[in-house]
């Protein structure tokens, strides 16, 4: 694999993926162009805490620039790309979470269609060389069809979060098709781990789980997920950052397949391929703090499925990858960091 030249621009740098992105290629001597908006969706300080963390790596005042601005602010982005003509672009900024698109759909719109317009024009005309984007295992929505792979339709969102992430692959597509940008586009499946976000289950048990209060589990329990613990997800993205997509050449307009194309754009899942019950998730994060709490099973919630489990057959073909850390290892990880940061876990 070659590895491109430098720098590399970060959107949401200061969020759980993205933070742990910039560490990795910070370590490894790449000169790191983040840009992110430290909006108050979840608390402000654990993300200025996720960029402190940055600041104290070895060389992070030379190879660390921070642009605070939105990617739904074209002007602003358009200077970020003229100043640093980044080589590579990993874009992990969006309005995440699935619930609240229910209550601002326009945060969705805005950031992840009209903000992901702006970073697919940035790379258009600035020459860069190969664009790493964050898709979600939601675009699968109502597929029953287990395990989920690349191939497989993605027709039936059941959340606006859902159909925004879709509408990011077929746009990346567009431009790899008119302008020969390759770009690679990744499935996330619900990722867990120190410096976690917030909103996500993991984080909300634990924080039910250090205050004694009752966790809410949805569909009364009947939910399984592919969690994927957060190294798992960084080692997928530099791996898939320093393999540029090309066009697959076995690629038959006759029988389209889903996941490749006859231009430069690749989708990959990136998910631990073990599906957990929810309520066995919750018993393993028990045991890991060492503490148990009431479950409160509620009814499904709009927006959500029943259960994702990730093929990563195609990224491990593709990079010689899989996520594979188990699901207790990664869990006693995150259970010591819950520990030691309790005050963020905590906070409001």
């Amino acid at each position: 694999m070659t590895r491109l030249r430098k720098p590399i621009l970060i959107t949401g740098v200061a969020g759980f993926i993205g933070a742990a992105v910039a560490e990795r290629l910070l370590n490894r001597g790449d000169t790191v162009v983040g840009v992110d908006n430290f909006n108050t969706y979840y608390n402000p300080a654990l993300k200025r805490a996720r960029m402190a963390r940055l600041w104290e790596l070895p060389g992070a005042s030379e190879l660390l620039h921070v642009v605070e601005a939105s990617v739904e602010d074209g002007p602003t982005l358009k200077d970020v790309f003229t100043q640093h003509r980044p080589a590579a672009v990993i874009h992990l900024a969006a309005q995440a979470g699935v619930r609240y698109s229910l209550e601002n759909p326009g945060a969705y719109i805005q950031s992840n269609v009209v903000g992901f317009g702006h970073i697919l024009e940035g790379c258009r005309h600035h020459g860069v060389g190969h664009l790493v984007y964050a898709s979600s295992s939601s675009v699968y929505g109502g597929n029953r069809q287990m395990p989920f792979e690349e191939q497989q339709p993605v027709n039936h969102p059941v959340s606006l979060y859902a159909a925004t992430k879709k509408a990011n692959e077929l746009m990346a597509h567009t431009y790899s098709h008119l302008y020969g940008l390759p770009a690679t586009g990744l499935r996330f499946f619900t990722v867990y781990g120190p410096w976690g976000r917030p909103d996500m289950a993991p984080m909300l048990f634990a924080r039910a789980i250090l205050r004694g209060e009752p966790i809410q589990v949805f569909n009364h329990g009947q939910m399984s997920r592919d969690f994927t613990y957060v190294a798992d997800i960084v080692e997928g993205v530099l791996r898939c950052l320093d393999r540029p997509a090309t066009a697959d050449p076995l690629f038959d307009p006759c029988k389209p397949n889903p996941a490749t194309a006859a231009v430069p754009h690749r989708l990959f899942n990136i998910g631990n391929a073990q599906p957990t019950p929810l309520l066995r998730f919750i018993e393993l994060l028990e045991q890991a703090l060492g503490r148990s709490t009431v479950k409160d099973l509620q009814p499904m919630q709009p927006g959500d499925v029943r259960a994702t489990a990730a093929d990563t057959t195609a990224l491990e073909a593709w990079v010689g990858f899989r996520p594979n850390t188990p699901l207790q290892e990664g869990l006693a990880q995150f259970a010591a960091w819950v520990e030691r940061h309790s005050d963020l876990v905590l906070a409001p």
